[in-house]
């Protein structure tokens, strides 16, 4: 064995001077600046106002309210922020354990820990690599590497180097030896590692708010001033007009409670808690809240190849020779691999259980083929020579490999040329090619072609289903993989994620390496993509993290990259992406109407106490009617609103521009036109039945009357476009009920004598109940109207038209 190893004393002395074998833990933040970071948006501080107005009029009830909805939405904030903290700590459970070394000439096992720069590593089959290290001796040694750099097969490693393999004789920390034994001279440890830098580009990778936050904070802050500017109008406007300061305080404080929708935190956290129960079923685990919208946002998705795209499981794609079954035959006689009991999965290198798998289901089976024609010889696979040969009971020598190193063994023959040909095509196809060949034995050129196996990573069927339909929506396809270049634009072509007139350089990015994915999704953020990053090794960490949404697989991602994302997809598919997809779009549309719908009756009860003000009249409504209001309007409807399925056309819209507000000009005219009506039917009836100077009445009046215009308007709200019996008033029952609920309770605080003293409201007679319902219908008819006239020139034939 190479390498004498180090005396104890001067490994105790180096590992002084470097430190130990460990990946270092970020400082964590402490609870309290976790916790102070759950008050920076603008909206919790118009809650708080709201919530400190509430208890200034003595609704104590609302303030308590309002701040068990804050401290719920601060405590998930904190809990979501302080379990990514843990992403640069797990990469700790991809450093092993323990190591055996040689020290004072002798081999020990010690602490991984304990590992440092010279030790002598000694590894055989199924060790953690505990450090990098350069190769002294390999025999037949191969690692995995796919958590570090993506590459789907395991990788031969040998003494030496060459220009088109610089790391073959190079070992990582974090990787694993799948075959062989070796022995290498460790040469860098702890942050000094490839994995260390790894651990370092995920501290730089930024975790900015994302797009939902950010549009919701821009929300929060114009509310904010909105609110401030209309209760310093209505205080101006009360102090010139010479009212007591009381009364102008009063008429502030019962604006500020109208302008403030106390709801919305609670509704956006409803709408992505029931978007985690719709992705689940999507086989799309949640772990941060705000990703769940972020992904329907959006615009590029950077996808790992294996397991994602493909199923991650090597399989034979295609075969070239007279006979198929002999092929297949031949070459499982020429295998070391475990098939599993049902043919599919076991032990051993991913190709030849590949081929051992094609075999089973021709009923070639490898016991068969051992229990009448035992193998006498074997000479292992060897990176050299490229090929394996087993010599049989019956003197067959068996032999596959790389064409080039199998085809010079046979004898001369017109297949030669054919074969030429068949591995050049497969090569194409991305292909793995491997010759097969029969006879005396290599050495005395007695061998015969069998033929050739292609073997790859199939793509999953729904996958190429699933990258269509984000063609469809809008949404670019970035394969990002550790692969070979052919392998991967083979696949990218296959998938249909390159087509006719794509730039193919753009779309596909093979052999990158961790800081190339960092950049690629940073180039992608650069101009104004929203980027979601899909990954399942250690290499994809710092790019997950970086991205708007990171995408961890279940089943194949490591412990880091779980940490880094914000979905894990439960079955590692990509038509999983799409789907979730679909509902993050649904998501946003639900937030959006909800928070159209909460701000117009908002706005509808501002410009009624504003009106009041500048008209010199008495408030219409008290502060108790207008937290009723917010009660039975803004909060349960609000909440069953924000529940609908996603609209059918969802996913043939193109994406949202990342630059475009939560509310556009569309929304803002809804908002202000049905407020301006809602505020004007309220005044209006206050105004009429004031005359007789029962101002009780008056106020029982506006109150019941702009009640009603908010509940039936709520339905007319669930879409932009869609007529009211477009939508379906069974797609979404809990609104039915909500709504009826909440027209029962006005109605019984009306005609209930405790609570109608409570609220300072008088008896309504008969006509005057139909008269606040069909007042009520008022908005909700020039909603369908407006829609019915955007809907025309599809409904009119073109010849009426003409």
């Amino acid at each position: 064995m190479k390498g004498v190893g180090l005396l104890s004393g001067e490994a105790l002395a180096r590992r002084s001077a470097f430190g130990p074998n460990e990946i270092a833990q970020p400082a964590p933040r402490s609870r309290w600046a976790l916790a102070a970071a759950q008050m920076k948006s603008p909206l919790v501080w118009l809650l708080l106002g709201a919530c400190a107005v509430s208890g200034a009029v003595g609704q104590w009830g609302d303030a308590i309210a309002i701040g068990v909805i804050m401290l719920i939405n601060a405590v998930v904030g904190f809990l979501q922020e302080a379990r990514a903290e843990h992403a640069i700590r797990a990469l700790r459970d991809l450093t092993a354990p323990r190591a055996c070394v040689v020290r004072d000439g002798a081999r020990v096992v010690l602490p991984a820990a304990d590992v440092v720069p010279g030790d002598v590593l000694v590894l055989a089959a199924g060790d953690l690599v505990a450090a990098d290290a350069r190769l002294l001796e390999a025999h037949a040694l191969r690692t995995n590497e796919a958590t570090l750099t993506g590459e789907s097969l395991p990788v031969a490693k040998r003494t030496g180097t060459k220009d088109d393999q610089p790391d073959a004789d190079r070992l990582f920390m974090g990787t694993a030896v799948s075959a062989g034994s070796g022995v290498a001279e460790v040469t860098a440890t702890g942050m000094g590692t490839r994995l260390g830098s790894i651990a370092r580009l995920i501290e730089t990778a930024s975790d900015e708010p994302t797009p939902l936050q950010q549009r919701l904070a821009r929300v929060g802050r114009m509310l904010l001033l909105l609110c401030l500017g209309a209760v310093a109008v209505t205080a101006l406007g009360g102090l010139l007009q010479g009212q007591p300061p009381f009364e102008v305080f009063f008429a502030a404080v019962s604006l500020a409670v109208a302008a403030v929708p106390e709801g919305l935190p609670a509704v956006v956290t409803v709408a992505l808690a029931v978007g985690v129960q719709r992705m689940t079923a999507r086989n799309v685990l949640v772990r941060r809240l705000p990703g769940v919208e972020t992904l329907g946002n959006a615009t590029v998705i950077c996808t790992d190849k294996t397991g994602t795209l493909t199923t991650g499981v090597m399989a034979v794609r295609e075969l070239w020779g007279p006979d198929h079954d002999a092929v297949v035959r031949a070459a499982a006689a020429c295998c070391d691999a475990e098939l599993g009991g049902n043919g599919r999965g076991g032990t051993g290198d991913p190709t030849e259980l590949a081929i051992l798998a094609e075999a089973f289901d021709r009923g070639i089976f490898r016991q068969r083929i051992e229990d009448e024609n035992p193998r006498l010889t074997v000479t292992p696979f060897d990176t050299s020579l490229r090929r394996m040969a087993v010599r049989r009971a019956d003197g067959v020598v068996y032999v596959k490999g790389a064409p080039e190193a199998v085809l010079p063994l046979c004898a001369p023959s017109a297949d030669h040329d054919g074969a030429a040909r068949a591995t050049t095509e497969m090569g194409k196809g991305g292909y793995r090619v491997l010759a097969v060949a029969a006879g005396s034995g290599p050495d005395d050129s007695g061998m015969r072609l069998v033929g050739l196996i292609g073997i790859a990573d199939p793509p999953r069927k729904e996958a190429v289903a699933a990258v269509a339909a984000a063609r469809a929506a809008g949404v670019r396809t970035i394969m990002i993989t550790g692969d070979h270049p052919g392998t991967a634009a083979a696949v990218a072509r296959e998938m249909g994620i390159v087509g006719p007139g794509d730039d193919a350089a753009a779309l596909v990015h093979a052999r990158a390496t961790p800081e190339d994915k960092l950049r690629i999704v940073r180039e992608w953020k650069a101009r104004g993509a929203i980027v979601a990053m899909t990954g399942d090794g250690v290499n994809d960490a710092p790019a997950l993290r970086e991205a708007h949404v990171g995408i961890a697989m279940g089943r194949t991602g490591t412990e880091v990259t779980r940490q880094a994302s914000d979905l894990v997809l439960a079955d590692d598919n990509y038509a999983s992406i799409v789907a979730a997809m679909r509902e993050g779009r649904g998501i946003f549309d639900n937030i959006r109407k909800t928070l159209v719908y909460l701000l117009a009756g908002n706005t509808g009860e501002v410009l009624v106490m504003l009106g009041a003000a500048l008209l010199a009249l008495p408030s219409p409504l008290l502060p108790i009617h207008l937290l009723w209001i917010n009660l039975v309007t803004d909060g349960m409807p609000a909440l069953a609103l924000v529940m609908d399925p996603a609209a059918p056309d969802v996913m043939d819209r193109p994406p949202r521009p990342p630059a475009q507000p939560m509310l556009g000009r569309r929304e803002w005219t809804e908002i202000v036109g049905i407020g301006l009506l809602e505020a004007a039917i309220a005044l209006g009836v206050f105004v009429l039945r004031r005359r007789d100077g029962d101002l009780a009445a008056a106020r029982t009046l506006a109150f019941s009357t702009l009640v009603f215009c908010e509940l039936c308007r709520v339905f007319t709200a669930r879409s932009a476009t869609r007529l009211f019996w477009q939508v379906g008033a069974l797609s979404n029952l809990r609104l039915v009920v909500v709504v009826t609920a909440s027209m029962l309770a006005q109605i019984a605080v009306v005609m209930f004598e405790p609570s109608r003293r409570l609220f300072q409201l008088a008896e309504l007679s008969p006509r005057e109940w139909l008269l606040t319902l069909v007042l009520g219908l008022v908005p909700v008819s020039v909603l369908e109207l407006r829609k019915l006239r955007g809907r025309l020139p599809r409904l009119v034939p073109s010849e009426v038209q003409s």
